[in-house]
């Protein structure tokens, strides 16, 4: 038989047999994708693997509950849940509209009500206590948080964890999260800022924080938070991360939102576990379908090069062939060509700063009808608010952005097109970066993406780049995204 109890609001504590914990430790042992190339796996300090099990105490992640109960019946294992994990809370769904419409919820001055999936995800979540919640960029995760917050704010009120923690990747997020809970109807009074610059000592009910900000602070720093809310969850992989929802050992809600996941099941399971269940909210194509999110297409201009180049190119190795690409000076020409010629304000999103941002920024920065902002890492917070800002009140505006900057979570509903002008594989970075573009404003209600993409085919050899936007074909693919393909000869 099977014991399985609640040691603490993030581990389970399974007593069985060795044989048995034997079969559990394989069975939630992953291999790290690309372990073999890292540092450790390398000087044979790690085997490349996660064990998400311990078959030395017995302890396993609590929102991992699902699949240990699968596991043991799939094998006809007796097992046996102690009654406080078995406490999902039964919600009136009359009382619960009663509480929104209660919170007056405004955007800009206006009354707003939330879309029927935001108000199933807040259902979802208060009923289970904790979950890992999948709902596209654009879709209005803020809302969801903002009602979450103010819910749990006034259920934890009597107890000892009367603090609700969120935790969001940038410092830029931490300034919009907190411009949407004031725009939402809420007082300065409740919500404090955490960063480089502001007091970590919490003075108020809700502290909006990004994890660097915490993740060396003690254990008994985080006994007073009975709510966390992780926001773009999908970055929650880092062991600084990991530490700090570990150190949450007293926080009974957990609540993780992301708009994508890279696919992996290791990174999957990590979240299920330090947040909950998975629960899918909606999907992009049905926003797009609903007009929620704006109509959306896909311009994929796939440049091909002389056969010279291509046998120059054929040799190199990814990283050396991504540096030739971005230096490229008629490729780069190609790039101001288009995105001056767009109508509309337009995203250029980069990879590396020196050698592809900053050329690309001087290339157009002394335009004579556009405005032409650059942000990169070294630009301040402030600084990427007022741009978002401007933005929002231009119609032909251009911004050349690193993808690290403005392709998660920045809020920007004037945008009309989109350039991906350095190439990517990234699953997480692709749909987050479209997500910019989603949004519906005021005097926009379509939105383009330029991918752009380098052939240079030798033979039968592919290079690195053109496989990796075969690779964005099938993310694009798989979200049911309208598409084109045009190929465009470099000279």
């Amino acid at each position: 038989m099977t014991s399985i109890s609640k040691k603490n609001e993030v581990f389970l504590r399974v007593e069985t047999e060795p044989s048995v914990a034997r079969m559990l430790s394989d069975y939630f042992t992953f291999e790290v994708p690309g372990a073999k190339f890292m540092p450790a796996y390398r000087n044979r300090i790690w085997d490349g693997k996660i064990r998400l099990f311990s078959p030395a105490n017995g302890e396993l992640y609590v929102g991992l509950l699902p699949y240990l109960t699968k596991y043991l019946k799939d094998f006809e294992e007796d097992y046996s849940i102690s009654e406080e994990l078995q406490n999902e809370k039964q919600i009136d769904k009359q009382i619960l509209d009663g509480f929104i419409r209660s919170l007056g919820l405004q955007s800009n001055g206006r009354g707003i009500k939330p879309r029927d999936y935001q108000v199933s995800a807040v259902e979802h979540a208060i009923r289970t206590h904790r979950a890992l919640l999948l709902s596209p960029t654009a879709s209005g995760k803020s809302l969801i948080i903002y009602i979450l917050i103010r819910y749990y704010e006034m259920l934890l009120s009597e107890t000892e964890q009367d603090k609700i923690l969120i935790l969001v990747p940038t410092t830029s997020l931490v300034e919009q999260m907190y411009s949407d809970f004031i725009d939402y109807g809420w007082l300065d009074a409740y919500l404090q800022k955490v960063y480089s610059g502001y007091d970590r000592q919490v003075s108020k009910k809700v502290v909006i924080s990004t994890w660097q900000s915490l993740y060396k602070m003690p254990k008994s720093y985080f006994e007073q938070f009975g709510c966390v809310i992780g926001d773009e969850a999908h970055l929650f992989k880092s062991k600084s991360l990991t530490s700090i929802l570990t150190k949450l050992h007293l926080c009974k809600y957990r609540f993780g939102l992301t708009g994508t996941l890279d696919g992996m099941q290791t990174h999957r399971l990590v979240l299920e576990g330090l947040f909950g269940g998975l629960k899918k909210v909606i999907t992009t194509k049905e926003l797009i379908d609903k007009k929620t999110l704006a109509d959306f297409t896909i311009k994929a201009l796939v440049l091909t090069y002389p056969e010279e180049e291509c046998k120059q190119v054929k040799g190199m190795n990814y990283q050396d062939e991504v540096d030739y690409i971005v230096r490229h000076q008629e490729r780069n020409n190609f790039i101001i060509g288009l995105t001056t010629h767009l109508k509309g304000n337009t995203l250029v999103l980069f990879q590396f700063v020196e050698k592809h941002g900053s050329v690309l920024h001087d290339m157009m920065k002394d335009l004579d009808n556009r405005k032409v902002f650059y942000v990169h890492g070294g630009t301040d917070t402030q600084t990427r608010e007022d741009i978002r800002a401007i933005t929002e009140k231009e119609n032909n505006a251009i911004i050349v952005a690193s993808y690290g900057t403005f392709s998660t979570g920045i809020n920007i509903r004037n945008l009309h097109n989109i350039v991906f002008s350095s190439p990517s594989k990234s699953r997480i970075r692709v749909l987050q970066s479209i997500g910019r573009g989603l949004r519906v404003g005021d005097n926009k209600d379509k939105a383009t993406l330029f991918d752009i993409s380098d052939d240079f085919t030798h033979k039968s050899k592919r290079n690195f780049t053109l496989t990796h936007f075969m690779e964005r074909i099938n993310i694009y693919n798989e979200e049911q995204f309208d598409y084109e393909i045009k190929r465009i000869k470099m000279k």
